[in-house]
């Protein structure tokens, strides 16, 4: 990134730090987020220090209802949302509301600096029953959308993560996020997720604790599971050979979900895998180095 760009995101950051230093009366004492720098695609964890306990705390972030969660003693309160893959760069606000313990609701307002991100553009060639389906086909896609739109509902209002994110299978990467896709020339498409090199049978793992709202076959996912970690924050994992987990099941961090294969439209054995915020896609390469905190039971 340019040294003007860091020097703009230092700017901002010491903004919202500088809460604490104005006048004592503000029960905010800092607003702070990581990454530091937000790009395109960026998922991010929103951290509150309240000058005294909140008994409780919401926020907005990308026209989103942003859900804070307390760690410990509610001084510290903490918000896991993103920037989806096709937002515009530019300045964005982060508004909050806390409740104090008396009742009183207080409120506060970050603006946020969301820089540009660089994708290449790839041409890859599938079966044309996936480029052009027929009719009969196009009713199965319809279904397909109606089924993940069910998942995608579930409400749950707190997080069943705890702790760091795991990256799902033990290979290398073989496509990124982001990168802009023509299938036989004729479809473009956004990669949502992140690709990686997965022979057939290699044991996929759950990238945090949640509940299992989908694990069935559709036609571009192929072997699909999806995990809902609470507050609509979803992993996605798609061209499984097998699954190993049924709907409704809780699931733990690290907890092999199925096997690797090339299900769907895949153009060869390979884990596709996405990470979901409230309909918006977001990097799963910066959602494994992301230090998201470790909850306690209950939380």
């Amino acid at each position: 990134m340019h040294s003007a760009h860091k020097l703009m995101a230092m700017l901002l950051m010491a903004g919202a730090v500088a809460l604490a230093s104005g006048k004592g009366a503000s029960p905010f004492k800092s607003v702070s987020w990581n990454p530091g720098t937000i790009e395109i695609g960026s998922p991010c964890l929103f951290k509150v220090e309240m000058a005294r306990p909140a008994s409780s705390m919401k926020g907005k972030w990308q026209e989103r209802d942003l859900t804070f969660f307390s760690a410990g003693d509610r001084h510290v309160w903490y918000g896991l949302g993103g920037v989806d893959v096709e937002t515009s760069p530019g300045n964005y606000s982060l508004e909050l509301e806390a409740t104090l313990p008396g009742g009183q609701t207080v409120h506060s307002e970050q603006k946020v600096r969301v820089y540009p991100s660089v994708y290449k553009v790839v041409k890859l060639r599938v079966p044309d029953r996936f480029v052009e389906p027929d009719a009969e086909t196009l009713k199965r896609i319809e279904s397909d959308k109606e089924i993940k739109k069910k998942a995608y509902s579930r409400q749950s209002p707190a997080p069943e993560w705890s702790g760091p994110f795991l990256v799902p299978v033990k290979s290398t990467v073989s496509e990124m996020f982001g990168t802009r896709r023509t299938f036989n020339g004729k479809l473009a498409s956004i990669h949502r997720g992140l690709d990686y090199h997965a022979k057939e049978g290699t044991p996929v793992e759950a990238a945090n604790a949640g509940t299992v709202v989908l694990a069935q076959e559709l036609f571009y996912e192929g072997n699909c599971v999806i995990v809902d970690h609470g507050q609509q924050f979803m992993t996605l994992y798609m061209h499984l050979s097998k699954i190993e987990v049924a709907e409704g099941e809780r699931v733990k961090k690290g907890q092999v979900i199925g096997l690797s294969g090339d299900t769907g439209r895949a153009t060869g054995p390979h884990l596709h895998v996405a990470v979901r915020w409230q309909g918006a896609y977001l990097d799963p390469a910066q959602l494994w180095t992301l230090p998201t905190p470790s909850l306690p039971s209950g939380n």
